[in-house]
């Protein structure tokens, strides 16, 4: 795939953003290099866990699609905001939430971000800007949609990263959305992380349009065909999207990456071949794709470990923090449930 793959339906707002591009700085790659692998590392770790029992109810895991969050939220201001769906620990992470605390919502305890009240597909943290987690296929666009609307009441020039994923594209909230934001130039980078099989059924299969990007034409809203497994061309592609939402109104970004565990961890994934899977990671692999320009810049194999071990370290702790942290008190049931009102 082209850094960033563009069809033909384009609008002009879509098609400025720039093509190929000098390679970062060694500092800049080995951020983006680092929070990649503290993703796949974390969620390696989460993925242990539920098989031991100690992350309850459902679990989706963000191994392979990890430059989507990464390039995305390299490019966001203070002030913007995330939210996604259920299968969003490395969008957590990506936003700069404490791994303890994600870890510790992840296994249900009181040091976990929302109190372990959350869970794996619930989680909330304001100070980094991430509104969720959200079980209902496609509601948070409705949300973030909502989202981007108080940006613009205020003139606050921030920008709500609105994601879903491609079974969520055939939602009706998603046009009800689309529509009002392009009625009202809401600043909304809309990203489709099409990882090709929704909940299990290909998307050639479930959508008539394959070219999820061109959704948004019939209401104006450009869009872009990304390189989700490239997250120099993710965060390219998220540049010229935000300069356009704080400045033109709603975009969309389709990324096109894949995920290489089933949908959910009960779900054994027998509607792909085990080869399509181990091609996508022999060839494909976001975290494999940065380590020759890393290389190039300077740093050998033996500080790449190094790397690694350090991310290691960071989710070992997390594990500690989380199976040391007590149960929720069940007084907590009854808070967080209202907000008292301000005469």
């Amino acid at each position: 795939m082209a850094r960033a793959a563009r069809t033909g339906a384009m609008t002009e707002a879509a098609s400025a953003a720039p093509q190929g591009g000098a390679e970062p700085g060694r500092d800049e790659l080995l951020v983006l290099y680092r929070d990649m692998l503290l993703i796949r590392r974390f969620e390696e770790r989460a993925g242990q866990l539920y098989g031991m029992g100690l992350i309850g109810g459902f679990c989706h895991l963000y191994i392979g699609q990890e430059a989507v969050a990464v390039g995305l939220h390299a490019v966001r201001r203070e002030g913007d905001q995330t939210i996604t769906a259920y299968r969003d620990h490395g969008h957590m992470l990506a936003s700069g939430m404490d791994p303890r605390e994600v870890m510790a919502e992840l296994t249900g305890r009181s040091g976990g971000s929302s109190k372990g009240k959350g869970g794996s597909m619930h989680m909330f943290d304001v100070p980094t800007g991430f509104y969720g987690g959200h079980g209902i296929v496609g509601a948070q666009v409705s949300l973030g949609t909502g989202l981007a609307f108080a940006n613009k009441y205020r003139q606050n020039e921030n920008v709500a990263y609105v994601y879903f994923g491609d079974g969520a594209a055939n939602q009706g909230q998603v046009y009800e959305s689309f529509n009002m934001a392009q009625l009202w130039k809401l600043p909304a980078v809309y990203v489709i992380e099409n990882n090709q099989y929704a909940m299990g059924t290909s998307i050639e299969r479930s959508s008539s349009t394959v070219e999820l990007c061109m959704r948004g034409l019939s209401f104006g809203i450009p869009g872009e065909q990304v390189d989700g497994m490239d997250v120099l061309a993710v965060k390219q592609a998220g540049e010229m999207a935000a300069e356009h939402a704080r400045t033109k109104g709603p975009i969309i970004l389709e990324m096109k990456t894949y995920r290489y565990r089933g949908h959910s961890m009960s779900d054994p994934a027998k509607y792909r071949q085990r080869e399509e899977v181990d091609q996508m990671r022999a060839t494909r692999d976001p975290i494999d794709h940065v380590k020759p320009m890393l290389e190039r810049l300077g740093m050998n194999e033996e500080a790449l470990k190094k790397v690694d071990a350090e991310v290691k370290a960071i989710v070992a702790e997390a594990v500690d923090f989380a199976r040391s942290s007590p149960e929720p008190d069940p007084r907590e049931l009854m808070t967080d449930i209202y907000l008292e009102a301000v005469e």
